[in-house]
């Protein structure tokens, strides 16, 4: 009895049946409709952008016409004016095209919060700590290929000292579609953020992540520039120093100058004396960390992530690409700083993994490796001599090494972070600046402190960048306080026994920034100061008036 119920089985359900099979009939259904509207959503994105391309073209040709109109009217104007015959000023109707900044670009990328991260604060605008973070890297995307321009006539350079020429090699790595002029294809397009042209930067919000995209000259599928109507009258608001106030549309020619994906705006309460064009774009696959120029012009050097690079003025090449293998490729190793000895034989590079890193230019190897400093380095400066180096750091200290025998030789102590050294053009002197919002100056010989710049004069927040004048007579500082301050040194600079460090003399404060000011330098004749601050902006400063002269506008981040 009991085997025969266990031998017994259920009869099969043929309506379960039936519902799977309808089941799977109607899955495989969707799933062919499925594949009809991919196959429908493809065709419709390629007529698409073959109706963008058309519309490019268009607009291009549309311009051309409008050009040659405006040519012919202006021809026609002025020989009725030599005729002595009264006519009207040429005017061309429709809608004006401008050249300005192309409409619709990506959100910029993102600048990392890691922990303790003082550059990280910065961008969210939270509390001060010791470190810098890393920035996070944005996603990977080949950059378009860039129209290598002749540069403009330079600034004159009045005193600046000639300097022996050195020669770069080869690299092995140039072209090699990591950020040179090579020929890989620009990235598709795709829709950004509107351009906040009053500010300069985009709406919406500050710092979201992004991937690059290819300007509209250089890639017809980008959306073309919408025409805009003619704007009205032109008006010059007073708004002093803060350039980027003033809205560009309405500014007369004079006033502004536009690129592709640049503008500049020249402050209209003061004689414009200065003019400024876009030479070259190096990109890179990460964000830029820092940059700097070598003493003879040629070269510029930048720091990014795990790697220093150098490229050449001139052509906008790249001819050296440094980068230290031995280290473990696990995480980020951000360069903070760079800068070229004076012969140009060598480059120092300072990093998050508190190793200082002097290179043999020609043949790419490390020729000293200076380690000491307990926190992230910040700021690195060659002496004149070419022998000393300064490095400031967030371990609260300011050290100096000896590049030709391979050892520090001083250790200056401070009660906060160090943000930024610069060596007086003499060598005698080493100035930093600190989180503690103060500017002090040693003597290097004696390790004695001979000025501190604070005080109701001084700084309302972290000092983030000091520069000396070619004279040595002079130190400009920026601050998180939005200002760039001029000191006066106090001569003499030596110390009696005993006796505290002189207060220099604040002779100029420019304020006009609407944020932070995270860099400030001087031309190599004295007769501009120049700052680059978190509002995207730089701006080029008269020191004898306070007046700035201008403001350029390009990036998409600090």
């Amino acid at each position: 009895m009991y085997n025969a119920h266990r031998g017994m089985v259920p009869a099969p359900n043929h309506r379960l049946t039936e519902l799977l099979d309808q089941v799977r009939t109607e899955f495989e259904n969707q799933a062919a409709r499925t594949g009809d509207y991919e196959h429908q959503i493809t065709t419709q994105m390629n007529e698409m952008e073959l109706v963008r391309q058309k519309v490019y073209q268009l607009e291009q040709q549309q311009i051309q016409i409008k050009q040659k109109y405006d040519d012919e009217i202006a021809r026609l104007h002025r020989e009725l004016e030599s005729r002595g015959m009264p006519s009207q000023p040429p005017h061309v109707g429709g809608p004006s095209h401008s050249t300005g900044p192309s409409q619709g670009p990506q959100p910029p990328p993102t600048i990392g919060h890691g922990h303790g991260g003082l550059f990280g604060q910065i961008m969210t605008n939270g509390p001060q700590s010791q470190g810098l973070a890393p920035p996070q890297e944005p996603p990977q995307q080949q950059q378009p290929p860039h129209s290598i321009q002749q540069p403009p006539p330079p600034l004159t350079q009045q005193g600046a000292q000639p300097q022996q020429s050195f020669t770069y090699p080869p690299t092995q790595t140039l072209n090699n579609g990591t950020g040179g002029y090579g020929s890989q294809p620009p990235p598709p397009a795709s829709p950004g953020a509107p351009r906040n042209r009053k500010t300069g930067g985009l709406t919406g919000a500050a710092t979201p992540q992004q991937t690059q995209t290819a300007p509209p000259y250089a890639d017809p599928r980008v959306s073309p520039r919408v025409a805009r109507p003619t704007p009205p009258p032109p008006q010059n608001p007073n708004v002093g120093n803060t350039l980027a106030d003033l809205d560009p549309d309405r500014l007369p020619p004079h006033q502004k100058k536009e690129g592709q994906d640049w503008f500049a705006v020249f402050n209209p309460r003061v004689q414009r004396v200065l003019d400024v064009d876009l030479v070259h774009t190096l990109p890179h696959d990460s964000v830029v960390c820092c940059v700097r120029f070598s003493h003879d012009g040629k070269y510029v050097a930048t720091g990014c992530n795990r790697s220093a690079q150098i490229f050449d003025v001139q052509t906008g090449l790249r001819v050296s690409y440094l980068q230290d293998d031995s280290v473990d490729k696990d995480g980020d190793l951000y360069i903070r700083s760079v800068c070229f000895s004076p012969d140009g034989r060598y480059l120092a590079t300072g990093a998050e993994d508190k190793v200082i890193r002097v290179w043999d230019i020609k043949t790419r190897a490390i020729k000293h490796t200076f380690t000491g400093h307990e926190q992230d380095i910040y700021s690195l400066d060659f002496a004149s001599n070419g022998r000393h180096i300064a490095s400031g750091s967030g371990d609260r200290t300011v050290r100096v090494w000896d590049n030709d025998a391979g050892q520090q030789v001083l250790t200056l102590q401070i009660e906060d972070g160090v943000t930024t050294v610069a060596i007086s053009p003499d060598g005698h002197y080493v100035a930093a600046g600190s989180l503690d919002k103060s500017v002090r100056v040693w003597d290097v010989t004696t390790g004695h402190l001979v000025e501190r710049l604070e005080g109701p004069e001084g700084h309302k927040d972290s000092v983030y960048s000091v520069a000396f004048a070619p004279s040595g007579r002079d130190l400009v500082s920026g601050s998180l306080d939005k200002t760039i301050k001029m000191w006066e040194l106090q001569p003499p600079r030596g110390m009696l026994p005993g006796a505290g460090p002189r207060g220099g003399k604040c002779v100029r404060t420019f304020e006009g920034h609407k944020d932070f000011v995270l860099s400030v330098a001087l031309t190599p004749d004295g007769r501009w100061v120049l700052s680059g601050s978190k509002d995207r902006g730089v701006q080029f400063w008269d020191p004898q008036s306070g007046n700035t002269q201008l403001m350029l506008q390009g990036h998409k981040n600090s």
